[in-house]
């Protein structure tokens, strides 16, 4: 590939990657607001709004840590110290993994509310809002833990070349781990992320079995009624599971992607694509919550 076209490739890049930030960033401040104006006006809050502000408001810190990076992968204005590194690099690992975990607890929560009376899930409707708290205190423990490596492993960029470090920003650089450390947080973290995207699917496919149960009672009261409009349970159940959809469908797309950087030794382009990827439903979701949350609060709040 020639300079210009290189230059002219990483110009998209960044055009791309500050947009999407853009976005996502003005998205969950709407929608934080909007939960936080809604949590402040009733006399009894529902958890899932305190949910969902919470998600919005990790996805908004989580894009703005981004922004900064990406201001230190495009513009090299000064470079950072290690501790500076090392605090950003670390700060956005650990709101990565706080949103994954929020994201599938909102889930686990969302399909307890759901469930209809007779399912063996209405006795945790009262204790579910306790224990996912618990639970998401627990995996906020873990995620710090798990991130820790990043406070030895993130340096600031030497002032010599050497393939041994990855790039992270101008001013940032990934030390290389020893074999049996890096398989062991990579089996750390393979085990994490399969919990969490299983817990997800079992969730889905719950709430899969609940739409097909009403849509099977909407068609028997629609033969006895003119009615054809979808039930508040199926507006939510749909809500939940474009997003549930969107959620693994980027997750697996963020996967491949970053195999693929690590085969082909760093390449710029995909690790360009890689942050934009990664970022992609912090910034999407919002407007799926946005459009369609009216929906979900209606039914929720019988």
């Amino acid at each position: 590939m020639s300079k210009a076209n290189l230059l002219h490739t990483d110009n998209n890049m960044k055009i791309t990657l500050f947009s999407e930030v853009s976005v996502g960033i003005s998205a969950n401040t709407i929608l934080f607001f909007a939960c936080l104006c809604k949590l402040l006006g009733e006399n009894k809050p529902k958890p899932i709004d305190l949910y969902i502000a919470f998600l919005s408001l990790t996805q908004l810190m989580l894009l703005i840590t981004m922004g900064l990076i990406a201001v230190d992968v495009f513009m090299t204005w000064g470079r950072w110290n290690s501790t500076t590194c090392q605090s950003l690099i670390y700060l956005h690992r650990l709101l990565r993994g706080l949103t994954l975990s929020a994201t599938c607890l909102l889930n686990v929560l969302w399909t307890i509310t759901l469930s209809p009376r007779s399912s063996c899930l209405t006795k945790f409707k009262h204790k579910s809002p306790h224990h996912i708290s618990s639970a998401f205190l627990f995996f906020y423990v873990l995620y710090m833990s798990f991130s820790s490596h990043v406070l030895v492993s993130i340096i600031a960029t030497p002032n010599l070349t050497s393939e041994d470090f990855m790039y992270v920003t101008h001013s940032c650089s990934h030390l290389p781990m020893s074999y049996s450390r890096e398989s062991r947080f990579s089996t750390l973290m393979a085990i994490r992320e399969t919990f969490l995207i299983s817990l997800m699917a079992l969730s889905s496919g719950y709430m899969l079995a609940i739409l097909w149960r009403h849509k099977k009672q909407a068609q028997h009261l629609r033969s006895t009624s003119l009615s054809s409009k979808a039930s508040p349970v199926q507006r939510a159940t749909r809500t939940i599971l474009l997003l549930m959809s969107l959620f693994v469908v980027l997750y697996i797309l963020e996967r491949v992607v970053f195999q693929s950087r690590l085969k082909f030794k760093d390449c710029s382009v995909f690790y360009f694509v890689h942050i934009i990827v990664s970022h992609s439903y912090a910034t999407v979701s919002p407007f799926v919550f946005i459009c369609t949350e009216s929906f979900g609060s209606q039914f929720l709040a019988e």
